[in-house]
């Protein structure tokens, strides 16, 4: 029988860690429990590589090993076991997993994708690759609002991936724009990959919410710029679509109207209304299209006028300082400032006192000698019974220079978006609102309350599920088959997620119990690292296992041993999580355990082979070594939104 080359590097993978573990068994003086922890970390990846049930495994050998390390004590084994559980099981965090899959699922269901790939892709039909360009876009959206990564690579595999070999693009390219953009939705938040990372290390989930979502758009645009550059330098790859492919057909009124006064939609409108009978057309017809034709012009004031509310805010007041006060005081002793008690030998009673005094006027407590008591501010009334004065409101501050330049750019758009706006680009923009704006309010609504502290994450879930459900009614996909078979992926996924962190949890006590986590941290501290050292070697390691490994198995397994290493380097976990979220990537598209690239195979037409998807993903992952390598360099990129948000 013939094995496969995956099968041949799996087997290859698996001999050469079993060889390294001997290895250092065997030039050990003595055999520890630390070692056995070593030992039973390279047994889980083999195991896992053949195979076997990820959660059922990590529990069954933490178990095993405990038992070993507690002396063959079965009672403190089943201890640890029951502790493990619970503690995970009462992790808040996660009622926002079922909550998100939920969603997601509902989404999926109401058949948006099409809808919103037919529309992106007339929408930039004269971008170079457009179809890759559109496929990448609609990943993009359609995974940040699903998070299922195994969906939105099987639908686009149905509906793209055959439009782009009749278009003639190349299958390489093609399989490759599918595969990268369907798995941004690990990344992107609502991420239930963030979520995991989150609970295990430790790291505010609204955090890593507000940090990937700027490095989750530059993957996604360093996708897009690639694909936009091959197609431009070798457009055989990626050929341009014909005029036959780009036309939009009109509706018959509007048709009326383009041939009565022009294809312009906003002035073939407004000399509609002023012409007898308007022109054969409807009123209620043309108002409707002229609203949606002035949708962008209303927005746009919108934009303009909040961004002057804010940019010419009045400044906060300044608390004016005490009365006969100059700032801050000297301590007591000096001249100007309180003074002690006339009495030395500590705390003594107020003067006259047998105990505590009425207030002043009755011999009470007294105001420190040189003291003039709290003053009112300047100008402030002092007649008993006066009400204070009302504080004169701030006048607002001009506007800065970068408002109007932002403003004049805003305007110019508009300008040229009304010059060339077509009844053919409205029926693509009336495309667009039934199907991509929808889904992005739908996006902002769950990260906004998120990000901006308006909700949990888990009250933002809810809020999406009920948004979900909300728009599978909208486009009548809501039923009562469709509510359950989502109510039922949503428990199995969320058993799936829940079951793991349960065996990570036995894993990691094991692990540590065994003496394993102090071994390993020893070992990267004998090597004296410096932080770019130790986060190179980190991240290497991160996507060497993304080879064998998914994203749940690397997270589960591996961050209990990196995460307490990271106070020996001053690495912040916040911006580590960053930087493993973006590694992850890897873990969906690097052979021979690529799971989108199986996705699409399994929806692909049957001349499309494994070999040339593997290596349509490749350039893919070169670009994501170069996002990381970019975030490091330059780590404001998912630093900057948590800090201006969350910093005090």
């Amino acid at each position: 029988m013939k094995i496969r080359k995956e099968l041949w590097f799996g087997f290859i993978l698996m001999g050469l860690i079993l060889l390294g573990i001997a290895v250092v068994l065997l030039r050990a003086e003595t055999i520890t429990n630390g070692h056995l922890g070593l030992l039973m970390l390279a047994l889980i990846v083999v195991a896992i590589m053949l195979g076997f049930p990820t959660a059922f495994t990590l529990m069954g050998m933490g178990m095993i090993f405990t038992w070993l390390a507690y002396e063959r004590d079965p009672n403190k084994t089943l201890d640890l076991m029951v502790q493990a559980a619970f503690k995970v099981m009462s992790n808040d965090v996660l009622i926002s997993i079922p909550l998100f899959v939920f969603m997601g699922y509902l989404v999926e269901r109401a058949n948006l994708i099409e809808r919103l790939f037919r529309s992106l892709h007339l929408a930039m039909a004269r971008v170079p690759g457009s179809l890759a360009v559109a496929t990448i876009f609609t990943c993009a959206v359609f995974a940040t609002a699903t998070g299922i990564v195994g969906a939105v690579v099987t639908l686009m595999g149905l509906l793209a991936f055959p439009q782009m070999l009749r278009a003639g693009y190349d299958v390489k390219l093609s399989a490759g724009s599918i595969t990268a953009g369907g798995c941004l939705g690990i990344l992107i938040p609502p991420s239930v990959m963030l979520i995991v990372y989150g609970a295990t290390a430790g790291v505010s989930v609204v955090q890593l919410y507000a940090g990937a979502f700027f490095p989750g758009l530059m993957l996604a645009g360093l996708y897009i710029v690639y694909v936009i550059l091959v197609a431009k330098l070798k457009p055989h790859l990626a050929p341009p679509l014909s005029a036959a492919d780009r036309v939009v057909p009109l509706p018959p009124l509007t048709q009326s109207l383009s041939e009565a006064f022009s294809n312009r939609a906003l002035s073939a409108l407004l000399r509609a209304l002023k012409g007898r009978a308007n022109a054969g057309v409807p009123l209620g017809y043309l108002l409707r299209q002229l609203g949606i034709a002035l949708l962008p012009l209303i927005t746009g004031l919108l934009v303009a006028v909040l961004g002057w509310l804010i940019a010419t805010a009045p400044a906060a007041p300044v608390a004016a300082p005490l009365a006969g006060s100059a700032g801050v005081q000297e301590p007591p002793g000096s001249r100007a400032g309180l003074a002690a008690p006339p009495a030395a030998g500590g705390l003594a009673e107020p003067p006259g006192a047998g105990g505590l005094q009425e207030p002043p006027g009755a011999g009470g407590l007294q105001e420190p000698p040189g003291a003039g008591g709290v003053k009112e501010p300047p100008g402030a009334a002092t007649a008993p019974g006066a009400s204070a004065a009302p504080a004169p409101v701030a006048p607002r501050t001009d506007a800065p220079r970068g408002f109007w330049i932002g403003l004049g750019i805003g305007a110019f758009a508009l300008l040229l978006f009304y010059a060339r706006f077509s009844f053919q680009r409205l029926e693509i923009f009336k495309m667009l609102l039934s199907s991509f704006f929808p889904l992005v309010v739908l996006i902002l609504a769950v990260l906004g309350s998120i990000v901006f502290g308006l909700a949990t994450p888990t009250e933002a879930a809810a809020v999406g599920a009920f948004g979900g459900l909300l728009l599978a009614a909208a486009y009548r996909q809501l039923s009562a088959g469709v509510l359950k078979e989502s109510v039922f992926l949503t428990a199995k996924t969320s058993a799936m997620v829940c079951w793991l962190f349960v065996g990570s949890a036995i894993f990691s006590a094991a692990f540590a119990l065994l003496g394993g986590q102090e071994l390993v941290e020893r070992w990267v501290l004998s090597m004296n690292l410096t932080k770019v050292q130790f986060l190179i070697l980190s991240q290497f390691i991160i996507f060497i296992l993304g080879w064998p490994l998914e994203w749940t198995e690397i997270i589960v397994i591996f961050m209990p041993i990196f995460i307490p290493l990271l106070d020996n380097f001053g690495v912040d976990p916040l911006f580590f999580g960053l930087l493993v979220a973006l590694n992850l990537q890897t873990a969906f598209l690097s052979p021979p355990v690529a799971m989108a690239a199986f996705y699409l195979k399994g929806v692909s037409p049957p001349h499309v082979t494994l070999n040339q998807i593997f290596a349509g993903m490749m350039p893919f992952m070169g670009i994501q070594v170069i996002a990381i390598v970019l975030l490091y360099m330059w780590p404001q990129i998912g630093l900057w939104l948590p800090q201006l948000l969350y910093s005090r």
